[in-house]
């Protein structure tokens, strides 16, 4: 089992950088591209997002803050090679695509601030800290005094409810938001953190060493 793990895992980098961050580049120079149109012509209006475009990137930019904290906490810590790949891997690509919907926000004239209320795109207005799949600080801050495989077993549960929060609202902005290239983003989201939450699942049946 563990060496089924660590082939799954050495198997899942590259492909989700190719996948995924390929994905998130084309989005990145799209957004790039639309700031000078926007400065070089006003008479080229860019394509108009609706509430779930705007409430997708907001809140999941906001999602994504919590899972690269979580990541934080670990890396560099004595809790399992398989678990500092993962979590060096996560933060590596949530960085980046967090970066390509701050990016979207900003282009769209939306404020990119952390929102106090979330999931109103999709008919679930809740205080930010409810939001789906969210640990609690008193989780966050287990996380980041645990030790040893304890600290490992305890990010590996709480990446795996993050993960599971995120594919729920990927999953419902693949289909309802407005432009094509969100709705594409949405669903490597999902896709991939389904998948995370795969290995995730194959590393807690195991000690993940």
């Amino acid at each position: 089992m563990r060496a089924a793990v660590r082939r799954a895992e050495a198997a899942a980098s590259p492909t989700r950088r190719n996948f995924l961050v390929v994905g998130a580049l084309a989005l990145t120079g799209t957004a790039l591209a639309a700031c000078t149109a926007a400065t070089e012509s006003s008479s080229e209006p860019l394509e108009t997002p609706n509430e779930i475009d705007i409430g997708f990137f907001r809140d999941m930019a906001l999602h994504y803050e919590q899972a690269l904290a979580m990541c934080q906490r670990v890396i560099g810590r004595d809790n399992g090679d398989s678990v500092q790949s993962l979590a060096a891997d996560i933060l590596q690509n949530q960085s980046f695509e967090r970066g390509v919907m701050l990016t979207w926000l900003t282009v769209w004239g939306e404020s990119t601030a952390p929102p106090e209320t979330v999931m109103a795109w999709m008919g679930m207005q809740m205080p930010a800290a409810e939001m789906t799949g969210l640990a609690t600080d008193e989780q966050m801050t287990s996380l980041a005094t645990a030790t040893g495989l304890a600290q490992g077993r305890l990010f590996l549960t709480l990446m795996r409810a993050h993960h599971v929060g995120g594919v729920h609202m990927a999953a419902s902005a693949s289909e309802n938001a407005a432009i094509a290239s969100v709705r594409g983003t949405a669903e490597r989201m999902s896709t991939f953190q389904t998948y995370e939450i795969g290995i995730i699942d194959q590393l807690l049946a195991t000690t993940y060493l």
